[in-house]
């Protein structure tokens, strides 16, 4: 059962502005890089749904969480169907967020209040998304979908709509600057967060950083 429910997970997207997005099969791997954005002020963390035996992984990443990193939020993306959105449910997610919009996932959420975030490319998968009950929509690629831009040209006819793109974000001022002008709920980043060392290894300290660099940013810039 999820430890948070979805008012409190879209609460916090709001609040924090950034959920890391990351996988990887070596579960002590994606500990240290889930304590390393804890440490770095992250409450959420999207575990990607993408490697063989993902769910193994997240079971006892989320068991390990709960005690380790008391107060993040831990989820699941990637997700493009009803069942294995139900495998994560019964694993303790606390959010599903999706590169698609499929509405059979939006009924396994809504019935165990389970916080979903589908994928949209266009207004009317936004409307449908929030007819369907989402509170936060994703639109991935946010680059390719048409970055900054386009949130911009959604707000005006859809201002209570909560977006979330992923894909083309970046931890520096300027690109965070032009999403969160635009209007964005919260972003989400991956590679360009987990920062590695010069023989490919995760460097925790420089991804803690990263995160608290980042999460920085976003409230100067919503101060401003």
């Amino acid at each position: 059962m999820a430890r948070f429910s979805r008012i409190e997970v879209a609460l916090k997207m709001k609040e924090t502005g950034m959920i890391p997005v990351f996988f990887h099969k070596d579960i002590d791997i994606c500990k240290d890089v889930v304590k390393a954005c804890y440490d770095g002020g992250a409450r959420l963390f999207e575990f990607v749904n993408r490697g063989d035996y993902a769910h193994q992984i997240f079971d006892e990443l989320n068991k390990w969480a709960a005690k380790e990193c008391p107060d993040m939020m831990l989820g699941v993306g990637s997700v493009i169907d009803a069942g294995t959105t139900s495998l994560y449910i019964q694993l303790g997610t606390n959010f599903v967020v999706s590169p698609i919009l499929n509405a059979e996932m939006a009924k396994v959420c809504n019935r165990r209040k389970v916080a979903w975030s589908p994928g949209c490319g266009s207004l009317t998968e936004i409307s449908y998304a929030e007819e369907l009950g989402a509170e936060v929509v994703k639109i991935f690629p946010g680059a390719q979908v048409g970055g900054p831009e386009f949130v911009k040209a959604v707000k005006g006819p859809f201002p209570w709509s909560s977006i979330m793109p992923t894909g083309g974000v970046k931890p520096d001022e300027e690109n965070l600057r032009a999403w969160f002008n635009a209007g964005v709920h919260c972003v989400g980043m991956g590679s360009q967060l987990m920062v590695k060392n010069t023989d490919g290894t995760f460097n925790y300290k420089a991804i803690e950083e990263a995160t608290e660099n980042a999460i920085s940013i976003i409230k100067e810039i919503r101060n401003q």
